[in-house]
């Protein structure tokens, strides 16, 4: 399908940013103005109280406008990721925001320079200035890394670069990369896309799954060495970056901007590790189910209770997910209708468009992108986006600007919750037997993709900056050694490490992310807990969870899932979701023994 041939009513309403391309020419003309008002306070916010607060003010207006442009050229470019123009849009706009940026470097510094008694006297002589105290504090607090004007200037300028890999990998994975049809048992072909490539993965039909695993992953093969390339341009930047600000690692430079200790990543690997014995177990049994003499990496997708077929178009899943999530309350199911009858959503795959699912942007309201294809998996795809897109929604309507964007390390948890209590619904509903095995294998797969093989990405992405650091080479061959010894040792003695999955680093987008993996692991821990809790607890637990939710960054990611009553300082979010993972493969040995 081609971009033109789209229904309305299923695209993203862009005309709620900007009604037209002109539109957006117009304003970002306008947005050049900022320019100078930057420039002009160079020198001067240690001047006075009224002064700063002009400069606090200006950062304010600065962004809700920047990102305004941003979401109107970054979306449209994502619905055809083919059309130049577009890329010009993204070109033009990322090259002014690092003009902005560097015309703003002084200002951490004078932030910096600032006496604690004259910063005091400033909050005390304008009180409006007590609103952006924790803003301003999360500068100081980082003085350690923050270097001379001249430096600053330096590294906003080479900014731009830093999200060349991205851009690299993009180009080469939405733009370039096209596959050959996958062929079934008997004989048919099937279009094998980014879009398609998990769906084939559930097919009944192993050959077709085979076919399309080895297709996809041979073209990956042939551009193997330009992959590794890109993700080793990646990690150097990291590292020359973290370096440049007195990090001792990239990984330090990634947490410390979201308050969080470097203790939580390493805890999340080390938790992980010692419960790979569930995962084991888990291999083996879904080889017993699906009666195979060898299991392969074809067949970790498809439903071990292969019978039971669940199609769901699109506007069932919309009432799906409204049923499913009425534990929530009626406020927060009067935002998620709103999201749905309002246009905030592309929903189908079509010639050119970006791969996979996000939820972006929160002004005027969040936009989320699908590819969608009636599955199960597609169900759970659009709840988990439309967690994200109502986190950024109800942040967005209750804090003021500088605190309405949360930090990655929440980004997850309210995504994830949704989908647990999704699957809450889902397992409620249902009384026959096979149907009930169908989806605790689901509930399975999403303890096995999310906790343990985002953690597995985790453990590759920690291990591939070690490599940058240490000054070893990150070729194609060491990457994919890597990548088939976490394979081995995550999922155990029962599965054959294909060839094929030890390329499977080069189509991940996450890893030009900056250590982002790790958080879909907390944050399913998270959700997990967050989840029990509003189902046992009801309105209580849900009014602290729309606090969080509603938190922004108006306090350190922590100290926000405490408030919701999850302490992520500590390894037990993790076991208590293991310990779950541990039931459901007894109850699913139980129902198919």
């Amino acid at each position: 399908m081609n971009r033109n041939e789209q229904k309305t009513e299923n695209t993203w309403a862009l005309e709620d940013l900007f009604p037209s391309d002109e539109a957006w020419y117009a304003a970002f003309e306008q947005a050049k103005a900022f320019l100078p008002q930057v420039t002009a306070l160079k020198g001067h916010l240690a001047d006075s109280a009224e002064t700063l607060l002009s400069a606090m003010k200006l950062e304010d207006e600065i962004s809700l406008a920047v990102n305004a442009l941003a979401e109107y050229a970054w979306r449209k470019g994502d619905e055809d990721t083919r059309v130049s123009k577009y890329q010009d849009m993204m070109a033009r706009l990322s090259a002014y925001m690092v003009e902005l940026s560097t015309a703003a470097s002084y200002q951490s510094n004078e932030i910096l320079a600032m006496e604690d008694d004259t910063l005091n006297r400033f909050y005390q002589e304008c009180p409006q200035l007590e609103g952006y105290r924790r803003a301003l504090e999360l500068v100081r607090r980082r003085r350690a890394h923050i270097l001379s004007p001249a430096e600053e200037q330096l590294l906003a300028g080479a900014g731009e670069l830093s999200g060349d890999p991205d851009n690299i990998f993009s180009m080469l994975n939405d733009a370039d990369m096209t596959f050959p049809d996958a062929v079934d048992s008997q004989g048919k072909p099937h279009p094998l896309t980014h879009g398609s490539f998990i769906p084939l993965m559930y097919a009944q039909d192993r050959a077709l799954r085979k076919s399309a695993f080895e297709q996809l992953y041979g073209v990956y093969h042939q551009f193997r060495n330009t992959s590794a390339a890109v993700l080793s341009a990646q990690m150097k930047q990291l590292l020359f970056f973290s370096r440049a600000r007195k990090y001792d690692s990239p990984l330090a430079a990634a947490l410390d901007g979201n308050e969080v200790p470097e203790q939580v990543y390493h805890n999340l690997i080390a938790a992980v590790r010692a419960n790979l014995p569930k995962m084991h177990r888990y291999t083996a049994l879904r080889r017993k189910l699906l009666g195979v003499d060898e299991l392969h990496f074809y067949d970790l997708y498809t439903p071990i209770v292969g019978d039971v077929e669940m199609k769901i178009p699109f506007d069932q899943a919309k009432q799906i997910t409204l049923e499913a999530l009425k534990p929530m309350g009626e406020r927060y199911l009067s935002a998620l209708r709103e999201g749905y009858e309002n246009r905030w959503i592309d929903v189908y795959e079509n010639t050119g468009k970006r791969s996979g699912a996000y939820s972006a942007g929160a002004r005027p309201h969040p936009y989320v992108l699908l590819n969608y294809h009636d599955t199960l998996n597609d169900l759970f795809t659009l709840i988990h986006e439309m967690g994200h897109s109502l986190h950024s929604y109800f942040s967005a309507a209750t804090q003021p600007v500088v605190y309405s964007d949360y930090v990655i390390f929440v980004a997850e948890v309210a995504s994830t919750c949704n989908e647990a209590l999704l699957m809450q619904y889902l397992l409620g509903k249902t009384e026959d037997k096979r149907e009930r095995a169908y989806l605790i294998n689901y509930f399975l797969e999403q303890f096995r993709t999310t906790l343990y093989r985002q953690t597995m990405f985790a453990e590759f992405e920690l291990e591939v900056s070690a490599m940058a650091q240490r000054g070893e080479g990150i070729t194609a061959d060491a990457l994919c050694n890597l990548y088939r010894k976490l394979n081995e040792d995550y999922f155990g003695p029962d599965i054959v490490v294909d060839d094929q999955i030890a390329l499977e680093w080069a189509r991940i987008p996450h890893f030009f992310y900056n250590f982002y993996v790790y958080q879909y692991a907390t944050g399913y821990a998270a959700a997990i807990a967050l989840s029990t809790r509003i189902l046992n607890e009801g309105e209580p637990a849900v009014k602290d969870y729309i606090g969080f939710l509603s938190g922004g960054s108006s306090a350190d990611p922590i100290t926000l899932l405490r408030g919701a009553g999850v302490d992520m300082a500590t390894p037990q979010p993790v076991n208590q979701a293991l310990e779950l993972f541990d039931k459901l493969l007894d109850e699913m040995e139980e129902l198919m023994g």
